[in-house]
C-alpha cells in the first residue's frame, strides 16, 4: 500500500500516519524482492492434499512430510496451507436413524464406550447410514474394528433392509479366525433386533452388545467414522448428474482407500492395513 501511495504523499508523512518504523518498512520491502524458499514446498503441499482427497489437515500433512524427510515445522504446514486455502470441509448434519421401538429385550452396554481393543477383533462396532443424492437415497452398513479403526467389512444398498447388515456381518463372520468371538456392538436399530442377526451372534458364538436408548455418544466411534466419511467424500461435492450405480462404485472407491491408503496419526502415521502389516498381523 505504502509503495503506491508513496508518489502521492512523502514517504515519511505515510509510515507517520501508518505508525510504521521506516526501517521496519525496508526491511519487509527487502525480504518481499527475496525468492520464496518453500515455493516447491507449497507445489508438494498442494499434491500431498490432493492425493489425500483433500482430506489431510496440517498435522497429517505434516507426517507425510516427515516421512519424506522434509523438515519443516507444523507451523509453517499450518500457515501455508492457510495462504493456498487447502481447507478441509467440515459439515455436520442430522443422523440417519432405524429405530423402530422396542421390538425385542436389548442387550446391556457391555462397551460402556471404552473403544480401544488390545488385539484385533475383540471389538466390533457397526450402524448405518444414509447418503441423499439428487438420484435417490443409498445406505452404507460397515462393521469398523477398534483396534485400529478398520473397516472389517462393509455393504452398500438402495434398501435398509436386514440384507444390507446380515450379508456385512457373513463377511465380517469369514474373517475372524477360529478363537477370534469379538464383542459386536451397535445402537437399538430394528437391524440388530431381528432374528437374522440374533441367530448369527449365538452361532458364530460372538456376545452382542447395545447402546442406550437414544444415546448416540454410546457408538460414538462409529459415528466419528461417519463423521470423517461424509466430511471427506460427500459434503461439499455436486452429486446432480451422479447415478446411485456410479455413487454406489465412488463409495466402495472411498473405503478401499480408506482401509488401505488414508494415514491416521494415532497408527504412527500408518493407514489400517499397513499398521496391521508393520505388527506382523497381515502378509
Amino acid at each position: 500500500m505504502i509503495d503506491a501511495l508513496k508518489t502521492y504523499y512523502p514517504l515519511a508523512l505515510l509510515l507517520e500516519n501508518l505508525d510504521l518504523v521506516k526501517s521496519s518498512y525496508f526491511y519487509h520491502r527487502s525480504q518481499a524482492k527475496l525468492p520464496d524458499k518453500y515455493a516447491d514446498l507449497r507445489v508438494m503441499l498442494k499434491d500431498i492434499f490432493i492425493e489425500s482427497r483433500r482430506t489431510y489437515g496440517y498435522r497429517r500433512m505434516h507426517d507425510v512430510l516427515k516421512k519424506r524427510h522434509i523438515v519443516v515445522s507444523e507451523k509453517v504446514v499450518r500457515r501455508l496451507m492457510k495462504e493456498k486455502k487447502l481447507i478441509v470441509r467440515s459439515v455436520t448434519k442430522k443422523k440417519y436413524s432405524s429405530y423402530a421401538g422396542e421390538i425385542t429385550p436389548a442387550t446391556p452396554n457391555l462397551i460402556q464406550r471404552a473403544f480401544k481393543a488390545e488385539v484385533p477383533d475383540e471389538k466390533w462396532l457397526t450402524d448405518i447410514t444414509e447418503f441423499r443424492i439428487s438420484a435417490g437415497k443409498v445406505y452404507l452398513s460397515p462393521i469398523i474394528d477398534c483396534f485400529d479403526g478398520a473397516i472389517v467389512s462393509w455393504t452398500i444398498s438402495t434398501q435398509p433392509n436386514a440384507e444390507l447388515v446380515n450379508s456385512m456381518f457373513d463377511q465380517a463372520l469369514a474373517t475372524l479366525a477360529d478363537n477370534s468371538k469379538p464383542i459386536i456392538h451397535s445402537d437399538r436399530g430394528a437391524h440388530y433386533r431381528w432374528p437374522g442377526w440374533i441367530e448369527r451372534i449365538k452361532t458364530n458364538g460372538l456376545t452382542q452388545s447395545m447402546s442406550k436408548k437414544g444415546c448416540s455418544p454410546d457408538n460414538s466411534a462409529c459415528e466419528g467414522f461417519f463423521g470423517r466419511l461424509k466430511n471427506e467424500f460427500f459434503y461439499g461435492f455436486k452429486w446432480d448428474n451422479i447415478s446411485i450405480d456410479a455413487f454406489i462404485e465412488l463409495l466402495d472407491d472411498y473405503l478401499h482407500w480408506y482401509n488401505n491408503k488414508r494415514i491416521k496419526l494415532s497408527l504412527g502415521g500408518l493407514s489400517p492395513i499397513d499398521y496391521r502389516t508393520k505388527l506382523g498381523l497381515i502378509a
